[in-house]
């Protein structure tokens, strides 16, 4: 994979494609991404092109380039947890990246066997990572680390990354892949360049689906409408479309009881959602159902048209825009944000999703 097989968000290829040729590499860059939209892709091709050799690269074996990664000891690793570290899941990191460079966090959890799990990079792994940027590279290029999700860091292992982030060895990058730059240490985040990485057009994920991932046209066309530009959900979508089913039902009925000002079923959705199972799915539904709330609220501004709404769901989005005032979707994506804060701090799933209905209830 190279920068010039890349497929969309152009600006950001055309900045990094001008690093390499200029010979002008930033020491360290954070790509914000929403969940699923391919940064991980966009940085195995720089790095190809920076270490030119697609092969280990792309293959994710080359001895120069580390990974860093939030994990937890769960059904495939039970190392204890002051000594958990990226290199034990690298296996699986290899194998879902080789197949997958666009895997949600959910995906990535899954392939660790940690569902459900507190996730986090550790102070072992930063003492790992130092000792090992100081070394001579092996090939006696370029070194680089790459962190997916710098937000997952603990304070400790933060501070101890801080000096090498700010000045690292010679010839060496830290790139950075995250979802929430806003809870990713400023000490951290202010050292790197910026680079953020958009949502795909429907076009854009069709052809990827297609031809990356030898998807039928009609499938990948049907996978991008539920995507929400993101070309990781639309494959999630066509590998497992009851996960997506399941979420709409929820969200419908949800939308139906604060509609109908039923409280009582509204609570109900509540419970449902607090039983899902674990906090990566509760995460997931807030995510999906703010999503729908942009198809929402893009109606109601006359914007129908690039809603990326499906002609089986146009009737509930449709009903759904009418009956709502305009203010209604941004001020209950402020509710499903703060869902997921909670989730984060782990509070009580019962407590916080009768909390959240209730707040949609009132603002309805």
């Amino acid at each position: 994979m190279t920068l010039d097989s890349i497929i969309g968000n152009k600006d950001a290829v055309t900045a990094l494609t001008g690093m390499v040729r200029d010979g002008r590499i930033p020491h360290a860059m954070m790509l914000y991404e929403n969940d699923g939209c391919g940064a991980m892709a966009i940085i195995l091709a720089f790095l190809s092109e920076v270490f030119q050799d697609e092969h280990k690269v792309s293959g994710l074996i080359h001895p120069d380039v580390h990974y860093i990664y939030p994990v937890a000891a769960g059904s495939k690793v039970t190392e204890k947890v002051q000594n958990l570290r990226a290199e034990l899941f690298l296996k699986y990191w290899r194998d879902l990246m080789k197949a997958n460079p666009y895997a949600l966090e959910s995906e990535v959890n899954e392939a660790f066997g940690i569902e459900g799990k507190q996730t986090v990079i550790n102070n072992a792994e930063a003492r790992e990572i130092l000792e090992t940027i100081y070394l001579t590279p092996v090939e006696g290029g370029w070194k680089a680390v790459v962190v997916y999700l710098p937000e997952k860091m603990n304070a400790t292992a933060a501070n101890r990354l801080l000096k090498a982030v700010e000045e690292p060895p010679e010839k060496t990058i830290f790139l950075m892949v995250t979802h929430a730059p806003e809870k990713v240490m400023q000490t951290i985040s202010s050292r790197c360049q910026a680079l953020r990485i958009l949502p795909y057009s429907r076009e854009d994920i069709g052809r990827i689906l297609v031809s990356g991932f030898e998807k039928d046209p009609v499938d990948a066309e049907e996978a991008a409408l539920a995507s929400g530009g993101s070309v990781g959900a639309a494959i999630h979508y066509l590998s497992d479309k009851e996960d997506y089913q399941e979420q709409m039902e929820i969200f419908r009925n949800l939308m139906d009881a604060v509609g109908s000002r039923d409280l009582a079923a509204a609570l109900s959705c509540g419970e449902t959602l607090s039983e899902i199972g674990y906090r990566e799915k509760q995460k997931a539904f807030c995510k999906f159902a703010g999503e729908c709330l942009r198809k929402v609220f893009l109606i109601q501004q006359g914007l129908t048209g690039i809603a990326g709404i499906s002609p089986a769901e146009e009737e509930f989005f449709s009903s759904i825009a009418g009956k709502f005032r305009k203010n209604f979707p941004r001020q209950a994506a402020a509710c499903l944000d703060r869902a997921q804060m909670l989730i984060d701090k782990n509070v009580n799933q019962k407590i916080l999703f009768c909390e959240m209905v209730g707040r949609l209830y009132t603002i309805y």
